[in-house]
Order: structure tokens, then sequence, then C-alpha cells
């Protein structure tokens, strides 16, 4: 799909500097307003906690890699941000792409059914309405490796505009405004080849954090706090418990996911012919891996470096959240330590416990090492923990009024 010329305004993503040092998203002030005219554009699946307790987790998180997959199929050389979120996606779009992007989300909530058994609403916020409202939408990028990044957001804007989407917009005010071009979804580098990250340690824990404090510099200064007292639980750095490590990693064939990559990725293909073209691509993707054998621009131990290089396992979009690697009695200790932040009116969390996490991949050029890689645990990790984040922040609520 073509994209329209370029201005500076639709490269501010392009053009922002880059941070590399993960605990520096707490510096607030550094965070760089989004234009005017940009969209943030939402997905999110409908009934996700059902569909998770029905034994649907791993279709959940396609579904939500899926909605980031087509919108980062229509933008062309313009850098969008994003967040995965587990059971959906978030895009902050320029206002050019704006048609574009709407038209893939579109594309994929017709088709979600068919594909994944599960329903999709989508939605699409201007920025200017939710300053309008209140609530600012900033942002900071940062870089995994060269050439890959994730998308930091504050000022309440993104959770704003989540809260818009699932309480039904009034007349459907925030729908996507597409062409109405039918047609399949582009979900061409979307793929779920590798075996669920076992623990090294033990435990899976999926986490998410919100300060209670008043102003962003309190809340930076409580969250840089948050850090510093897991860092000391854990004795080393958060890298280090990273679920995607060279213990957890596996990769079996045919992988276990490889009907639902054909099915989201056939686009115009029957569904037997894409199933048989990702079969010979994953059979010769678990020889190169079993023998470190390099194909093409595929190189085994340098591709996992990468991968593990390119999780988003740790990110921050108004709530610090991670997925990690730990032993039982380091969860406990973080748990004990993050009630009692709680307890104290310091912070929110919520936290889901697994023996395992999921990987979803999305994988656009292997030549330029262009891939990033979607962490969540098992048994629904960010849906459950969402879960139990609400129904404290709901108690905190309750006990203000």
């Amino acid at each position: 799909m073509s994209t329209p010329s370029q201005t500076a305004n639709d490269r501010f993503y392009n053009d922002l500097p880059p941070f590399r040092r993960f605990d520096d998203f707490t510096m607030f002030e550094a965070y760089a307003p989004v234009p005017d005219d940009w969209v943030v554009m939402i997905a999110d699946v409908v009934g996700s906690t059902r569909a998770i307790e029905a034994g649907n987790y791993k279709a959940v998180n396609m579904v939500g890699a899926a909605s980031i997959t087509a919108v980062l199929n229509t933008k062309g050389g313009t850098e969008i941000p994003f967040v995965f979120g587990g059971d959906g996606g978030t895009l902050v779009v320029p206002g050019a792409l704006g048609e574009a992007a709407g038209d893939a989300l579109l594309r994929l909530q017709a088709a979600s059914e068919d594909l994944f058994g599960l329903t999709l609403r989508v939605g699409a916020i201007p920025v200017a309405d939710l300053r309008a409202q209140g609530h600012d939408v900033r942002v900071r990028k940062f870089e995994l490796s060269p050439g890959n990044y994730l998308a930091m957001f504050a000022g309440g804007g993104v959770e704003r505009a989540d809260a818009l989407l699932k309480g039904g917009a009034p007349g459907g005010a925030y729908l996507p405004a597409g062409s109405g071009d039918p047609g399949p979804p582009d979900l061409a580098g979307l793929s779920c080849r590798w075996e669920p990250l076992t623990p090294k340690n033990g435990r899976m824990m999926t986490l998410m954090v919100q300060g209670r404090a008043s102003d962003p510099g309190a809340e930076g200064k409580l969250l840089g706090e948050v850090l510093a007292a897991i860092g000391d639980i854990l004795g080393d750095p958060l890298t280090d418990f990273a679920p995607a490590s060279r213990h957890s990693m596996r990769f079996r064939w045919p992988p276990r996911g490889l009907r639902l990559e054909a099915r989201a990725s056939r686009g115009t293909q029957s569904h037997s012919r894409r199933l048989r073209a990702v079969l010979v691509s994953s059979l010769i993707q678990y020889v190169c891996e079993r023998f470190n054998l390099k194909a093409g621009d595929y190189d085994p131990p340098v591709y996992r470096k990468e991968l593990r290089a390119n999780t988003d396992f740790r990110k921050y979009d108004g709530l610090f959240r991670a997925v990690l690697d730990v032993s039982p009695d380091q969860a406990a200790r973080i748990e004990t330590y993050l009630e009692g932040r709680y307890r104290a009116g310091r912070l929110v969390y919520g936290l889901q416990l697994a023996d395992r996490a999921l990987m979803t991949c999305l994988v656009f050029n292997l030549a330029r090492s262009e891939h990033v890689h979607f962490v969540d645990g098992a048994d629904g990790g960010f849906a459950m923990a969402a879960r139990a984040f609400k129904a404290r922040l709901d108690h905190c609520d309750a006990i203000a009024l």
C-alpha cells in the first residue's frame, strides 16, 4: 500500500532520539508531546478473560500482536510507536496514515472471528480530543537494539483512549476512519513458532504497577524506588531475569502454533497452500536451529541473540509492566513488597504467576535485523494481572469516596 509523502510532522517519531537505559523511563520530563493531529489506534479482544479461561490464551495473544502487525504493515518509511498489551495493541499514528491504519484494523476486526475465533473491538481516538479532555499523549523511544524500538507512553492519554474504547463511546464516535475497501488484513511477518518459554528459576511472573503520586516527578521517583526494590530482591539486573533466555528457548517441528500462524498470515491464499508454505519454512528453520546452520539471512546464533535483546519483557505505557523469570521465593518477596506499598496508599499493582511464558514474533527484515518479540505470561498473564490490578484500583477509589 502506498503512503503519502512524509512531512516533518509525520517523521516526529522517526526523529525522536532514543534512550538506552531502561530505568530512565521514569524521567517523565523527557517525554515528548505527540503532535495534535496524530491518532491513538486501539484494538482489544472482547471477552478475553473468558477465552483465556477456556484455554485460548495463545489465540488471544496472537490477535493482540496481529493488531500491531496490521497497522505496521501500512507505515512505509514512517516509524510508529506501539505497545503490546497481551489481549490487544495500541499504536499512535500520524494523521496522514489514519485512513490506511483504520482500514488495517477494520479488516482485522472483520476477519478476527474466522481467523482466531475471537471478537475484536477497534477504535481511533484523535490526540487532540484526548487533550481536550485533559489527558496528554507523550512518548519516548526505548532502543532495544539498533533499528528496533519500544514506545513508552505517559500523560494519561493512552489509558483514557483505552477507557473510551472499552466504555463504548456514544454513537461509535471513535470508530476508525477507513476507506471501506474489503480484503484480508496484511499480517505478513507475524509468527508463533517458538515453544512456550519454560522458566529457569521456577515461575514466570507477570506484573503491572502504577504509582499513586500526585505529579510526574513524584511518580517517577516512586517507580524508581519500585525498580530498585525489585532489583534488590532479585540481586541482579532485570535483564538476567528476562523470560527469553538460552535456557527457556526451544524450537520443535512442527511448531505448536503452526496452524494459527498459517491462518493469520494466509492473506489471499488458501489455508492449505499457506499451511504447506509455513510447514516448509518452519522445517528449514528447525534444521537451522538443530544444527546451527545458516540459510540465507537466517543465522541461528545471531538471530537468537538478537531475539533475546528484542523482547518487550519490560515496558511503560502509564503502568510499569514486566514479565520476569523468578524463583517462588523471589515472587513471594516481590508481592510482599508491593502489597506493603499498596496498603500504604503508594501504588496499585496486579500480578500473575505461571509455569511458562508465551512469545509472539514480528519478523520484518532479517537482513536488517528488524524484528521484535512480544512476551506474555501463560494462562493470560497481562489480562489476569490487569483483573487483579483493577480490583485493587476499584478498592482504592471506593475508599477515597
